[in-house]
């Protein structure tokens, strides 16, 4: 595996590969790897002869109050874990190499209205953009036939798929189920975060996603009892959740049909760490 930490080399390897046959597939990360992402990568191993993977951690997604300088780094590990995978590349730049006037300097990439204004957005207001910023420059320096994203970031993958759209961009945009401990917790970089205590009471939030995908599909419920219901189990259970919410998974829209695909979404606080997950919505 090749390991790359400018833009300018990256760009001439990839030129050398466009003189040849067959697909690239690129897996964006922020690094401290774990099962899901390798996922992730076995799956762009299997759909394209060229495998990319990036490192680097945004600042620009991350909000004042946020985990940004002490996000866990693994870079070892990680290379260990991604030359097993088979991969073929690792874009590995620092900031200064990505934003070369810096992160507040920058030309920016504009998620789009209905979709980074809701949910995460409510908390996280900056959060989008950033993701949008950052991954748009790495397709342009890429170049990728394929992307591969996580379905644990619901939100971040429309919102990609949809820039993607409105851009574009010649790009595939290929989703991976998440992928979970025993007990049903999605598997997540900032898990190592939660003390001995938290992680036993964390599997809860994707036990209520469960309890309320069961109720919409034995019936229609009011959906909004349903969520003010969830809000205040894992309130019991310990957590400080910030949103429960029923939304048709096309656009995170309200559903205004039980035959309309939906997907239950959540995000609470346990101790200092902030949980997310989703679970979808099928009679099927």
């Amino acid at each position: 595996m090749k390991i790359i930490t400018s833009v300018a080399e990256l760009r001439a390897h990839i030129l050398r590969w466009r003189t040849q046959a067959g697909l690239t597939a690129f897996v964006p990360t922020m690094g401290n790897l774990h099962a899901g992402h390798m996922k992730l990568v076995r799956h762009a191993r299997d759909i394209a002869e060229r495998v990319v993977v990036s490192i680097f951690v945004n600042p620009m997604q991350f909000g004042q109050d946020e985990d940004f300088k002490n996000y866990p780094v693994t870079h070892e590990r990680d290379i260990e874990a991604l030359a097993d995978a088979d991969a073929d590349l690792l874009f590995m730049p620092d900031v200064s190499e990505m934003y070369a006037a810096g992160p507040e300097h920058t030309t920016q990439v504009v998620a789009p209205t209905g979709l980074r204004t809701v949910l995460e957005g409510e908390f996280r207001p900056a959060h989008f953009n950033g993701v949008t910023t950052v991954v748009a420059k790495l397709f342009n320096m890429i170049q990728p036939d394929v992307a591969v994203f996580g379905e644990k970031d619901f939100q971040q993958l429309l919102i990609i798929r949809r820039m993607v759209s409105d851009l574009n961009m010649p790009i595939s945009i290929e989703a991976v189920a998440t992928v979970r401990e025993a007990d049903g917790l999605a598997m997540s970089s900032r898990n190592s975060y939660l003390c001995a205590a938290e992680r036993a009471i964390a599997p809860r939030l994707y036990q209520t996603l469960l309890d309320v995908r069961d109720l919409l599909l034995k019936s229609e419920p009011d959906v909004d009892a349903v969520e003010a219901s969830a809000m205040e189990q894992l309130r019991d259970a310990g957590f400080r959740p910030q949103y429960v919410s029923v939304r048709r998974c096309a656009d995170l829209g309200m559903p205004k049909a039980g035959n309309e695909a939906r997907v239950v979404l959540a995000a609470a606080m346990l101790g200092s760490t902030r949980l997310i997950d989703n679970v979808k919505v099928s009679s099927t």
